[in-house]
């Protein structure tokens, strides 16, 4: 069986999703392949997001913004968002019957304490979006009741 497909969305497609598709890439591998994109892409990958993966031995330096229509009449199992702004929008995913999932969580380039404090906010994003969209991820098509595909 090949692996399911998961589209995460997010505004700049800068932190949050960057991680969580390199996460979902590497932590559920064969099992589900990830990609990310938003709605109004960032001009550049967040520095913080590069070193926070980097330290769980994952390299997104050369992974580039992408806006969500590079993927549009493609085939995704799940769509997932993750900011409420991409949630309204980008609330109808025009691709061929994909579940749509919205996953919050606090955008950590939006901290504005120390270096050390933005450090450990991308930390709990990450660990975050290994609990709440890997753990969600993990159990698609083991719970009693799959969610209908909408």
């Amino acid at each position: 069986m090949s692996p399911r497909r998961v589209l995460i969305l997010c505004t700049g497609n800068s932190a949050r999703s960057q991680m969580a598709e390199a996460l979902v890439n590497h932590d559920l591998a064969g099992q589900w392949t990830a990609w990310s994109a938003g709605t109004v892409p960032a001009a550049a990958v967040h520095p913080m997001a590069v070193q926070v993966l980097r330290e769980e031995g994952i390299d997104i330096s050369g992974n580039v913004p992408k806006h969500v229509r590079t993927f549009a009449g493609q085939r995704f199992d799940i769509v997932i968002t993750v900011c409420d702004n991409a949630r309204k929008t980008c609330p109808v995913w025009l691709g061929p019957e994909a579940h749509i999932e919205h996953i919050g969580l606090p955008d950590p380039a939006s901290f504005g304490g120390s270096e050390e404090e933005q450090f450990a906010v991308f930390r709990r994003t990450r660990d975050q979006i290994r609990d709440r969209i890997l753990g969600f991820l993990g159990r698609w098509g083991h719970e009693p009741e799959r969610p209908d595909k909408t």
